[in-house]
């Protein structure tokens, strides 16, 4: 089954500061300012909901399709792409501008400040869909450029593929009326557990109301594990164990890949939640979102030890 993923394809510049925000901000002097810091140096790393999803299916032998744009500063990030032979017909190259990045910095108490750069994902990816297959095919639209979260389920609506509406930290840019009008038809709306409620209060809809418009509803709830709603039924995933906890960051994309990879597979969908259990996992062992890595022989072994024979 091919496996098409709509969102950012983005650059993170880490940057860790030597000390605390407090010390060198003035409470009493907030309106006017004007902070430098010293940071000790930066670290790069790839991430993009839709890169960090790729990423994850690649580990585990599938090769998607990233529908994304990308800016003249891509060619680390392609290099990668290629070294995971993910195709590269879905990402649009926007030569005058950059990649979308976040630049952040953390001090010695791990509070943030961080600056996100959309750049090129302010572009549609403007890929045709009528060269996917809807019999053996299923997307993803995941956060990235607003434009594509409107017009992906509309185009995937009509050609009949089923697709996956994963709307995440976008959910502040769309209007009520534009989620409820992605949402409706996918075969999955799938948020963490705060996300959900943010798409409930910008559509005015109960859980009951949204299942009328989706055939299931997939809520993350951190260390709490994660749940399958759907007409009837409610089904609750536990975690797999992550061992230790480094970075929690990135989790919910591997989880998402997971899904899908279940999905692909052709597995009911709480099963193939419990493999995203397990992708997650790995992710939050390590910090960053693409600096897991695994088998598939070793991914088995992880989920049947933590829920039995695949």
């Amino acid at each position: 089954m091919s496996i098409y993923i709509s969102g950012s394809l983005a650059i993170d510049r880490i940057m860790p500061f030597p000390g605390r925000f407090q010390d060198h901000i003035l409470s009493d002097k907030i309106h006017i300012l004007n902070v430098c810091f010293l940071v000790d140096g930066m670290e790069e790393r790839f991430g993009g909901t839709a890169g960090n999803i790729a990423y994850n299916l690649a580990l585990l032998g599938e090769k998607p399709t990233v529908l994304s744009c990308v800016g003249k500063d891509f060619d680390r990030y392609e290099r990668r792409m290629a070294e995971l032979e993910l195709p590269m017909d879905g990402v649009r190259v926007i030569d005058n501008d950059f990649t979308a990045s976040a630049f952040i910095t953390t001090d010695q108490s791990d509070n943030q400040i961080t600056a996100f750069n959309p750049a090129a994902m302010r572009n549609p990816c403007e890929y045709d869909v009528s060269a996917i297959d809807p019999k053996d095919s299923l997307a993803i639209v995941s956060p990235g450029n607003v434009e594509d979260m409107i017009e992906l389920p509309r185009k995937y609506r009509a050609a009949g593929i089923p697709y996956i509406f994963d709307p995440g930290q976008q959910i502040t840019a769309l209007s009520g009326e534009q989620l409820e009008d992605a949402l409706t038809g996918a075969a999955i709306l799938t948020t963490n557990d705060y996300e959900l409620e943010m798409v409930m209060k910008a559509t005015n809809m109960d859980k009951a109301q949204l299942l009328e418009k989706v055939g299931a509803i997939v809520t993350t709830l951190g260390e709490h594990g994660s749940s399958v709603l759907r007409s009837g039924e409610a089904v609750e995933i536990p975690i797999c164990p992550a061992t230790p906890v480094a970075d929690p960051t990135g989790a919910g994309d591997a989880y998402r890949a997971g899904m899908l990879y279940g999905l692909s597979l052709g597995r009911d969908l709480p099963e193939a939640c419990k493999l995203g259990a397990v992708c997650s996992a790995y992710c939050v062992e390590r910090n960053g979102t693409q600096e897991h890595s695994f088998t598939l022989e070793e991914f088995t072994s992880r989920y049947e030890a933590t829920f039995g024979p695949m």
